[in-house]
């Protein structure tokens, strides 16, 4: 009888009496937490965000810029108006060729003028039938401009170059587009809005010839385009380093300014104006956005939807 009762003891002795208020318990709850982190400490906020996406690239930053892929390939631009167009409208050139004794007019003197003035075009007098050889057989009429091949950016090169500005990258991607012409007016309104670069696929797309040059308006200069060979691929790995990738589509579950994911750090995926996003790539974007037409027109040339989606994307971000 004695050890039960010893027993139960033990047993009551461990449980708690009766408790009136906190006892000061709750004491460290009404203490001070410090003072309020920053906002690149913050979970969630656009800094936080930006901080978060500068450290995951510092840990896979190169020392050294890479550049994607081979270049492109050297092209020629042949007639006197062409080439004088191209040398106003800062086209890089390495070499003007002059056919022997031609005929000198006005555009001719003008071409020769503005090579002049670049410093860095060499001027070189060639026969006809060498030019003939060099073009093969297109009317040159006496005057052919030698663009060199364009050295596209490694795709994280776009993305470096926006964390080290502190920025949320903006980078447009292509899908399809064959019109050099529309890739330079896309280019042109990435300059434009602040966007961080362009991305094209090796096949069955445009890239960075002379024409794509001329309708850049001078902005190619500074608007850098990478190359990839599998596009599909290229946007996962910007999912992977935290960048949402936003596809646009007539038939979007979202409509464009309601998309707040727009205003982080985004990769705007435009696709051809007559088949719009391929299947694959439509599948890898995480939001698929419209832009409301209510004039009823089906489609929007892939230069001019870009523009309304980057001027939406500037206006989150200002």
């Amino acid at each position: 009888m004695a050890g039960n009762s010893q027993r139960r003891n033990r047993r009551t002795s461990n449980k708690k009496g009766m408790q009136v208020g906190s006892g000061g318990q709750r004491r460290r709850g009404l203490e001070g937490k410090g003072p309020t982190p920053p906002a690149s400490a913050r979970k969630g906020h656009k800094k936080n965000r930006v901080a978060n996406a500068q450290a995951r690239q510092a840990a896979v930053r190169r020392p050294a810029p890479r550049r994607g892929g081979a270049k492109g390939t050297s092209e020629m631009v042949v007639g006197r108006n062409p080439v004088y167009e191209a040398l106003r409208d800062g086209v890089p050139a390495t070499t003007l060729y002059v056919q022997q004794y031609i005929d000198n007019d006005e555009r001719v003197r003008e071409a020769l003028q503005l090579a002049g003035q670049r410093g860095n075009i060499n001027l070189m007098e060639a026969p006809r039938p060498e030019l003939d050889r060099m073009t093969n057989g297109l009317n040159h009429q006496g005057l052919v401009l030698q663009v060199p091949p364009y050295e596209y950016a490694h795709p994280e090169d776009l993305t470096a170059a926006a964390y080290d500005n502190g920025e949320d990258p903006l980078i447009v991607a292509l899908d399809g587009v064959t019109d050099p012409r529309n890739l330079g007016a896309i280019i042109r309104s990435v300059s434009a809005f602040g966007g961080h670069g362009v991305v094209v696929p090796e096949r069955r797309a445009a890239g960075m010839t002379a024409g794509a040059w001329k309708s850049s308006a001078g902005t190619a200069a500074r608007t850098p385009v990478s190359r990839v060979t599998n596009l599909t691929r290229a946007l996962e790995g910007y999912q992977k380093a935290g960048i949402t990738v936003v596809g646009l589509a007539a038939d979007g579950e979202h409509t464009v300014q309601d998309l707040e994911a727009l205003g982080g750090p985004v990769v705007i995926v435009i696709g051809s104006e007559g088949k719009g996003l391929g299947r694959l790539v439509g599948e890898t974007c995480d939001y698929r956005v419209r832009i409301p037409m209510p004039g009823g027109a089906e489609s929007l040339n892939a230069g001019v939807a870009a523009g309304i989606v980057l001027y939406e994307t500037a206006r989150r971000r200002a």
